[in-house]
């Protein structure tokens, strides 16, 4: 069964993400985009950030088997520990592409 694995990271580490992304074989590609991250904690929100609510964000959409996904996250804990990522895993009921 395919999984949808969604990532959320602060700007100032995506870049590691995404060379980390890039380097894993079993990944054959992901899709990055931008976003806003929206939370009542405010404690590491600058005052901008207070007044309007809200932190950038990029998000990460990763297409994976189901056997793949355990191992995955494993290897995020273990080489990407302290970034302060969130994820989400979902099942992925269809995908294609339409030409």
């Amino acid at each position: 069964m395919n999984m949808l694995l969604t990532l959320i990271a602060r700007p100032d580490v995506e870049e590691v993400v995404i060379d980390w992304l890039l380097g894993r074989d079993e990944l054959s590609g992901f899709t990055g985009e931008a976003a806003w991250g929206h939370s009542r904690d405010h404690g590491q929100f600058n005052l901008v950030e207070q007044v309007t609510g809200r932190q950038r964000r990029a998000v990460f959409h990763l297409q994976i088997d189901s056997t793949q996904a355990d191992p995955l996250i494993a290897a995020m804990r273990d080489e990407l520990s302290g970034l302060g990522l969130r994820y989400w895993l979902v099942p992925l009921l269809d995908s294609g592409a339409i030409e």
